[in-house]
């Protein structure tokens, strides 16, 4: 009994002392425009406490005995600050810091234990050093990603990435601001990924990942996700005018329209800031075929407190382009000198596109410390495009120029509910979330055509009706001060329907899958230098909603659509010198299915199951206090499971890139890049007998910035070098010919071209 009494009482003086301990709160804010800073590191120095801000700048430590304490923070191309607390029994000491822009220093980035599933250092560092200049350098923020484009401008770029040929994303999920830029069951293929309505002078961040490792992220992501965010406010307004060779022009302008951070005339702290921008694009570009291109973007955001606890950001943007392009070229026609490298067969190729978006979200951190998202969205999507591959091939007199067209209403919610919580020595952050996405198309077309003015015969034409809702738990554990683990869950089940309608009656066509994907992750940190990694995760490849219900895809009744991808990633993260950071990562990635409807030819391309393995390097280095270098490697060895050895090779897969180069940040306002992107061959076909050629290619930016102006010069293609951008392995007839050829069919890379820019800031 005496034990039980002595227990008791040992227990109400712990209880007695943790209710004397104090607590420091605090919120981040960026200086140049007084909105709350995301991600910033805080420590608590000698402590071993680290933690990072949430979405609204916020930190907090608790359990803490009364006395002096010193909180360092940093944030990657910020001003670190120190600052001196005092802390007393039963109470909360507040903090309120502002953060000036700095010079970055490699130096001061730590590696952290805290949210060490959701860092970004790569992609903070990166988009720091290497602003985006243009909508292509938007994707090419993600070490080993590689982009080519085979339509001049207009269409979306194709997409490579760790083994993949993704075409224009059948499996990586691109969002902006949370809101999807995928278009499942598209016109033209699984997944169309079009970017080209985010203006790239509004991109502030660019987080991503590899693999299907977040519960949050699902339809996609099997080769990994990426998220662009745009800014909640401009430190200036300004106007942007460029003009380059190839009859090129443009034209950006931003306008403030509040003033950064303006607080409401209650003189509270409901801090609110609203822009709008508008760009205008036209080239002729470097075909001989002039493209004729125009793109019109205009896009507006406000960003402010409609309550004490939560923020809105609202979002609307509208684009709209229009374009002629060259087509693909075929080796023969090139090499017999019958077309320039430069040249066209069917001078008639072209399209024209729109999007117009609408996006809410709203941030809400209750007294109790949930914080509540919520996310609605709309899109409506017009796109229409004229394309020839095969010239001769099907019919001979008029040729194969097809029209692949989509009317699209796309709208959607995402919602999720978070709280950290300490027991003992743990730090848990659960997160619950639901899902929902609506797709449905009007006329999604292929047909025949001529000249783009005749159509002679329709493929296909029908309705897509598809539903994705899911529901995601994720738990990340700071098990202790160096170990930390997530689990998370998803659910997510598919309604599709195809409505066709050139059959004599109406058919519709149902398929409906639901899948599980777990996922579990493992962080060990060391120290803030080093951090070793496990990531593992199921995901899934979808098919396109006109494939469900064929029996050659789906033999069990038309039922999946939904095959299943296993993948892990075993990395390192490490500073081996203070102004040094490497990322490696050795990764496996296995799908049950890889079926992809292909639009041009209204057909399904049949592949069973495959696999792919490869190792990421990434390296950061400052050489001196200006001057940063970086280089990314990727390899990969991508096959098809369960066919002969030599005929198992996975057509226009990436084995080996590269990409890297030197910048520069002056503080007399010089700063620029000299950057390379390398291409290893690769094979074209199943048996590798047609190779696609790789390629070297080095680009150059340079700037000159004072307060109200800013200089610049960017070199595409600095050696002139005569490339293939896009390389396909194709059948095709020219006119005249008796017998079809397969071979190489190319998109010229651009030469050189340089372009000079103003930029005004008032």
């Amino acid at each position: 009994m005496n034990r039980y009494i002595l227990l008791i009482l040992f227990m109400l003086i712990s209880l007695a002392s943790y209710a004397h301990l104090g607590n420091i709160s605090g919120t981040v804010y960026d200086k140049a425009t007084n909105l709350p800073l995301k991600g910033v590191n805080v420590q608590l120095t000698n402590m071993g406490k680290t933690t990072t801000t949430d979405e609204s700048g916020q930190y907090r430590f608790d359990g803490l005995v009364a006395s002096k304490y010193k909180v360092e923070l940093s944030h990657v191309g910020f001003r670190s600050q120190i600052l001196e607390v005092v802390v007393a029994d039963d109470q909360t000491a507040f903090l309120k810091t502002f953060l000036a822009l700095s010079d970055i220093e490699l130096s001061e980035v730590v590696i952290s234990s805290q949210r060490a599933h959701d860092q970004q250092l790569i992609s903070s560092l990166d988009i720091k050093l290497r602003p985006i200049t243009n909508s292509q350098e938007i994707l090419r923020m993600v070490p080993g990603l590689f982009i080519g484009q085979h339509a001049g401008g207009g269409k979306a770029e194709q997409i490579f990435l760790r083994g993949f040929d993704l075409d224009h994303g059948t499996d990586i999920r691109l969002t902006v601001d949370g809101m999807p830029v995928n278009m499942v069951s598209h016109a033209h293929g699984q997944g169309y990924a079009d970017l080209h309505f985010v203006i790239p002078e509004l991109v502030k961040g660019v987080d991503f990942k590899k693999g299907p490792y977040n519960a949050e992220k699902g339809n996609f992501t099997t080769a990994g996700w990426v998220d662009f965010r745009t800014k909640d406010a401009l430190e200036r307004s300004f106007v942007k005018l460029e003009a380059g060779q190839y009859d090129s022009f443009r034209a950006v302008a931003g306008i403030d329209l509040l003033g950064h951070g303006k607080a409401s005339r209650e003189g509270n702290d409901k801090n609110q800031s609203a822009y709008i921008a508008s760009e205008y694009s036209f080239t002729n570009s470097y075909f001989d075929n002039p493209q004729n291109f125009n793109r019109l973007n205009l896009a507006g955001k406000y960003h402010g407190h409609i309550a004490s606890n939560t923020t809105l950001s609202l979002t609307g943007s509208t684009f709209w382009s229009k374009w002629n392009h060259s087509g693909q070229i075929p080796d023969r026609a090139y090499e017999s000198g019958q077309i320039g490298f430069y040249g066209s067969i069917d001078p008639s190729e072209g399209g024209e596109t729109s999007r117009t978006n609408v996006n809410a979200q709203f941030v809400t951190l209750t007294s109790n410390n949930y914080i509540i998202k919520n996310q609605v969205f709309y899109t409506n999507y017009n796109f229409e495009l004229y394309s020839n591959f095969t010239f001769f091939l099907e019919d001979s007199i008029n040729g194969d120029q097809i029209r692949q067209k989509e009317k699209r209403n796309l709208f959607g919610y995402n919602g999720s509910i978070s709280k950290q919580t300490n027991w003992k020595k743990t730090q848990w952050t659960s997160t619950l979330g639901v899902q929902y996405r609506h797709d449905l198309t009007n006329r999604t077309e292929l047909s025949h055509t001529k000249n783009r003015s005749v159509t002679l015969e329709n493929y296909q034409l029908g309705n897509i009706n598809e539903l994705n809702a899911s529901v995601y738990a994720d738990e990340l554990v700071q098990v202790t001060d160096r170990f930390t683990v997530n689990a998370g869950v998803r659910i997510d089940y598919f309604r599709n329907q195809y409505e066709d309608l050139l059959a004599q009656q109406v058919n519709t066509k149902h398929a409906s899958e639901a899948i599980v994907s777990p996922k579990l992750n493992f962080y060990y940190t060391f120290n803030p230098r080093v951090q070793l990694y496990l990531n593992s995760g199921k995901g899934f490849h979808s098919n396109d909603t006109r494939a469900g219900g064929n029996p050659l895809v789906a033999p069990q009744g038309g039922k999946k659509i939904l095959p299943s991808a296993y993948g892990s990633d075993f990395g390192l993260i490490f500073k081996p010198f203070p102004k040094m950071f490497i990322n490696i990562a050795a990764w496996y990635l296995w799908l049950q299915q890889e079926f992809v409807y292909v639009g041009d030819a209204g057909v399904i391309e049949p592949s069973g199951k495959s696999k792919r393995q490869g190792l990421d390097l990434s390296v950061r280095y400052q050489l001196t206090k200006t001057l940063y270098a970086d280089v990314d490697i990727s390899s990969a060895k991508p096959r098809a499971i369960g066919e002969q050895e030599g005929m198992n090779y996975l057509p226009l897969a990436p084995l080996f890139s590269s990409t890297g180069g030197l910048s520069l940040q002056m503080p007399n306002g010089i700063s620029g890049s000299l950057r390379y992107r390398y291409m290893a061959d690769r094979p074209a076909n199943e048996d590798n007998s047609i190779v696609a050629k790789g390629y070297f290619v080095g680009d150059l930016q340079m700037n000159y910035a004072r307060k109200n102006y800013n200089l610049g010069l960017s070199v595409q293609n600095l050696l002139n070098t005569k490339w293939k951008e896009t390389q396909f392995d194709t059948e095709s007839r020219l006119k005249g010919e008796t017998q079809s050829v397969e071979e190489i069919h190319f998109t010229p890379g651009t030469p050189l071209f340089a372009r000079l820019s103003l930029t005004l800031f008032f």
